[in-house]
């Protein structure tokens, strides 16, 4: 009996510290002050580990079509660049004001601290996703309510392409008709 008591009481204890957080307004909310270590931590292993699960069973298509490139492209430099960047680019108005900073998606994927995608296959699953469903209080918007799969395959492409573009190629991928 006294460790079900014990529980109770930890249990109580727990809910009541939560509270207090949460109604005290003691956590920094600001988007341009950092987390500490260990939130920033937390938040990012949530992050990764949600979309690594949600992304699992996403079918890959052919993503080598040409035309997919230049669909992709112009949807990126119109939906995405303003926080992804285009090549050359070292920020903009929008990265440098984004908590967490988005990342530079003009970069291999080694250099996207905290963004790993593992392989080929999972990296264009879990793009495919995050297009789709966008991430909760990140600033990523989830474009799967106003664009098709379809459309999206192509940004994934375009994606797959955007770390290897020069500022030409990436102009002539990007211009409109």
């Amino acid at each position: 009996m006294s460790k079900i008591k014990l529980l109770i009481v930890a249990v109580v204890l727990a809910c009541s510290a939560a509270l207090t957080v949460v109604y005290s307004g003691i956590v920094n909310v600001a988007a341009d002050e950092p987390h500490g270590d260990l939130v920033y931590w937390l938040l990012e292993q949530t992050r990764e580990n949600s979309i690594k699960k949600a992304a699992k069973d996403i079918d890959v298509p052919d993503l080598t079509n040409p035309e997919l490139l230049l669909t992709g492209g112009v949807d990126y430099e119109f939906m995405c660049s303003s926080c992804h960047l285009a090549p050359g680019q070292k920020q903009s108005d929008m990265s440098v004001g984004l908590y967490p900073a988005p990342p530079n998606l003009t970069l291999v994927a080694e250099g996207h601290k905290g963004h790993e995608h593992g392989d080929e296959a999972q990296s264009a699953r879990k793009h495919f996703w995050v297009i789709k469903h966008g991430i909760k209080a990140s600033g990523m918007p989830a474009w799967g309510k106003t664009h098709d799969d379809d459309r999206i395959w192509a940004m994934v492409a375009f994606l797959k392409r955007l770390p290897t573009l020069t500022k030409e190629e990436y102009q002539i991928l990007t211009a409109i008709d």
